[in-house]
């Protein structure tokens, strides 16, 4: 941990994707190809309201903030936890929201449509479970590079405009999950690092950068997977008697639906280990700013 803190208060806003919030229609930008609305291919429940809370709060203390880092979930069309790396035993599609675990792989009840992928794809799903963290999720498309959905919730991005205008500073943007080979939750590290993409690899220098904060304040989405997955990490390499820097903003986050019991042991979790879980507008309350 550097002894210097460079940063007294610095945001980490996880993932505050399109892709991920329910936007009502307002937020929805034109499809040229179809006419209609385009829409968000994994809204979580909740999400938009936790970015209209976030930008409030970033607005409220937009002087006070010392530093901001953004990180971007930003995925390839052809990507293993999509459905199109996938097919089934009679070579019919896999939906979104399919497991794929090591043992059904090896039994032949799925397969890569690629057949020369076999191997790989065993080998990064043994990996995948060995890790004790996850099994495969085939997901849908989402947070593809270059798509309306990969881009920032407007809301937040406007705060984030206005916080660099107003501070001469420029948001960090951290972009994870451009290998298609293994899954990337944590802004950190991928869940199966790629020894030849240095991208997958424990990300020191972010972790540094984090770790020069006097609080660290954290919001984005999901709080079941990125969120959750990025504070996994990030406490592994944070002393223990320094977490009580580390706040989650808890109406800044919201799970993926099905998944709110995970989401809730994570934050018990992190609450036991030390970190403060409050909402933001207790958190501004309390910092009278």
């Amino acid at each position: 941990m550097p002894s210097q803190l460079l940063h007294p208060l610095h945001l980490l806003i996880i993932d505050p994707q399109n892709d991920f919030c329910d936007l009502p229609e307002a937020y929805r930008a034109p499809d040229p190809a179809t006419g209609g609305r385009l829409s968000p291919a994994l809204p979580v429940p909740g999400a938009h309201a936790d970015m209209q809370r976030l930008a409030q709060f970033m607005r409220s203390c937009q002087a006070k903030l010392d530093a901001i880092t953004l990180t971007l979930d930003s995925h390839h069309r052809l990507d293993i936890a999509h459905p199109a790396w996938w097919q089934d035993a009679s070579a019919q599609p896999v939906p979104p929201f399919t497991i794929i675990s090591a043992e059904a792989l090896r039994a032949g009840q799925f397969r890569p449509r690629d057949p020369a992928q076999v191997p790989r794809c065993q080998a990064y799903l043994d990996a995948l479970e060995a890790g004790g963290r996850y099994q495969l999720m085939v997901w849908p498309v989402h947070c593809e590079i270059g798509t309306w959905g990969h881009a920032v919730h407007a809301d937040v991005q406007a705060a984030c405009s206005a916080w660099e205008e107003s501070r001469l500073l420029p948001v960090r943007k951290i972009l994870k999950g451009s290998n298609p080979w293994t899954e990337h939750y944590s802004a950190l590290q991928a869940e199966v690092p790629d020894a030849a993409d240095p991208a997958s690899q424990f990300n020191q220098g972010l972790q540094q950068s984090l770790a020069t904060a006097g609080t660290l304040l954290v919001a984005g989405e999901a709080s079941s997977h990125c969120v959750k997955a990025t504070l996994e990490h990030l406490v592994a390499h944070w002393p223990a008697d320094l977490l009580g820097r580390i706040v989650l903003l808890s109406d800044c986050m919201s799970p993926v639906a099905g998944f709110e019991a995970q989401s809730q042991v994570f934050l018990d979790e992190m609450q036991a280990r030390g970190l403060r879980v409050c909402s933001s507008g207790q958190w501004l309350a309390e910092a009278a700013l």
